[in-house]
């Protein structure tokens, strides 16, 4: 799928990603060790994406569209879940018997959020907001998701400017995680 575009766009497109992954998990049986690899792509794009919301969608949401404060904690309220859920399943096994109950409650706390955003908060944002401006935050997400964190980190700040500051860093050290592991890497 093609990124780019303006903010709406991209995290659309992210949506129908890791979606795709999800149906995958769903298709193979349960104990496939082919259902960890997705799930850790899986959480490695759900990361990635949070963190570019957390640190360029939500305040403009708080800036823009009326009631964007309460809207704005509840998408992070939502992300403090599954950040929580995607910790859980980190540790897991596909084989593990924890691994489906958790990856089923990753799917349904995901495929809730996504829905909130596309028909509630992507049509606000876009009501309140020039097209340049959706472009310009569609640039500053792309940007951010090339450095952001690729692991959950429950604990780590999501709001500005802590998250602008700590994110990179921490990004760079789960890359390279990643990397020496083989994570992600589908085989």
């Amino acid at each position: 799928m093609g990124h780019g575009g303006d903010v709406i766009r991209e995290l659309t497109t992210d949506h129908e990603e890791v979606e795709e992954l999800f149906t995958k998990i769903e298709e193979l049986p349960s104990g496939d060790p082919q259902r960890k690899q997705y799930a850790d792509q899986a959480t490695m794009e759900l990361v990635r994406h949070s963190v570019a919301e957390e640190a360029y969608l939500y305040p403009a949401v708080r800036r823009h569209v009326p009631g964007g404060d309460a809207l704005a904690d509840q998408e992070l309220q939502d992300h403090a879940a599954a950040e929580r859920t995607m910790k859980d399943l980190e540790r897991c096994r596909a084989d593990d018997p924890e691994f489906d109950p958790l990856m089923s409650r990753l799917m349904t706390e995901i495929r809730t959020h996504v829905a909130d955003e596309e028909n509630n908060l992507f049509p606000r944002l876009r009501e309140a907001c020039s097209q340049q401006d959706l472009e310009e935050l569609g640039d500053k997400v792309r940007q951010a998701k090339k450095t952001a964190p690729t692991r959950p980190h429950p604990s780590a700040p999501d709001a500005p400017p802590a998250n602008k500051l700590l994110g990179p860093g921490v990004g760079l050290v789960d890359r390279m995680r990643d990397a020496l592991s083989g994570r992600g890497k589908d085989s």
